[in-house]
């Protein structure tokens, strides 16, 4: 009957049955990550941050009430009003909804912090792991030109790039992805370093592997976990450090949508018309906040160190 029961089985659920059986250790441990994870209600409540902008990246074209006020338009007989059942946020010096922009200000403020970070692990991933293998004067050059960009603050080698570049977004995300590359060389290298005397490593050659392979199977796999919760992080810091550019008239220019820039021109009308700053302000620091709390919540998760405690 067993050979019968067998035939009788449907094969996508054979195919199915047969995956959870070979896959069995991973599915553990996602499960067991998923429970440690939902512990924790700073991190559910940075997941939660974190999906509801990334929502309003995704729809917030389609839910804005005013969509034609992130192009420009002028509605001078409603500036500077306050926030009511029409205009939630209230409205600006030229009479755009503030609730609308600020929406789709998400989608700009993203969009400059997924590429900002992507760009710097492009570059950062691959340097730290050649300087982490190869040693001798090919680890130092990298190590010592990376010390150099790191001896800058941040923000103040942006400025500097923008302002060679000029404004808009293209060069504020070229300056900020000069900023960021460094910090995950410094992370690979170290992690590379560590991990090509270990064991597995050694066996590796010893049975002939090349050095791609090594890296590709050995050495990469393993640093998955601190670039992950470094990226969370660093998206929330690139998307402050973007509003920093915008609020210093550096970063995106009008009429895009940008919450920094937002701020910079709400700051003139304060205290008589706060709706103007407060609400692009609470934006960055909702979203900063989610990350930072997101990233907390991988770390505990992906880090031995921090889950053996």
């Amino acid at each position: 009957m067993s050979a019968g029961g067998d035939a009788t089985t449907p094969a996508p659920r054979r195919g199915l049955a047969d995956w959870r059986q070979r896959h069995a250790s991973t599915l553990r441990s996602l499960r067991l990550y998923a429970h440690t994870f939902s512990r924790s209600v700073s991190s559910m409540l940075g997941l939660g941050l974190v999906l509801l902008f990334f929502l309003l990246v995704l729809i917030g074209p389609w839910i804005v009430p005013f969509p034609e006020d992130a192009r420009g338009a002028v509605n001078l007989d409603i500036k500077l009003q306050a926030p009511d059942a029409t205009h939630w946020f209230g409205t600006d010096e030229v009479g755009n909804d503030i609730f609308t922009r600020v929406v789709l200000g998400t989608r700009v403020s993203f969009q400059i912090g997924l590429i900002v970070v992507a760009v710097a692990m492009v570059i950062g991933v691959p340097l730290g792991i050649v300087a982490g293998l190869a040693g001798g004067w090919l680890h130092e050059t990298i190590m010592r030109v990376t010390d150099v960009f790191l001896s800058v603050p941040g923000l103040v080698l942006a400025l500097a790039v923008v302002a060679v570049l000029g404004p808009g977004i293209l060069n504020a995300i070229l300056a900020l992805a000069l900023v960021w590359w460094p910090g995950y060389v410094r992370l690979i290298e170290s992690k590379t370093l560590a991990l090509k005397s270990e064991p597995f490593v050694d066996a590796a050659r010893a049975v002939g592997a090349g050095t791609a392979r090594i890296v590709f199977l050995h050495i990469l796999p393993n640093c998955v976990s601190p670039i992950v919760v470094k990226a969370s992080m660093d998206m929330g810091l690139a998307i402050l450090a973007a509003a920093s550019l915008g609020f210093i008239g550096l970063g995106a220019q009008p009429p895009h949508p940008e919450w920094g820039a937002m701020i910079s021109i709400g700051r003139h009308y304060l205290p008589d018309f706060w709706w103007y700053s407060t609400f692009p302000g609470l934006a960055i620091y909702l979203t900063v906040l989610g990350f930072n709390l997101l990233g907390d919540g991988l770390r505990d998760i992906l880090d031995p160190k921090t889950r053996s405690r």
